[in-house]
């Protein structure tokens, strides 16, 4: 089996959700999840928090960020274990973050460190 790792990204449309509307949703996301642990495809996932630092270049130069659209912030992250990219892809379609116009899923395959 390979590790794909899918990144979500979008979703902002949850920002205007009631309390009831946001409970909902976020059941999609533990019923999605649940069901990937059941089939032996998922090894982890975690929210990410919309502020961070980033480091650039040989000065090493620390600055707030990332600051881009809504819509390309990356908003968590879920690695599943699963036998190629087509069986990867399947499990990012029935991702809750696509009920949302502007949510993606990015899917890449996990490489293996050659030291």
């Amino acid at each position: 089996m390979k590790e794909y790792l899918l990144l979500f990204r979008g979703g902002n449309e949850r920002l205007n959700f009631s309390p009831n509307d946001m409970q909902e949703h976020m059941q999609r996301w533990a019923q999605w999840m649940s069901e990937l642990g059941k089939q032996g495809k998922f090894a982890g996932a975690q929210p990410l928090v919309k502020t961070g630092r980033v480091v650039r270049g040989a000065k090493k130069i620390v600055s707030d960020g990332p600051f881009m659209e809504g819509k390309e912030m990356l908003g968590g992250y879920l690695v599943c274990k699963v036998d190629n990219y087509d069986e990867a892809l399947d499990i990012a379609k029935d991702c809750p973050i696509l009920e949302f116009e502007d949510g993606a899923v990015e899917v890449r395959e996990i490489g293996e460190m050659r030291m």
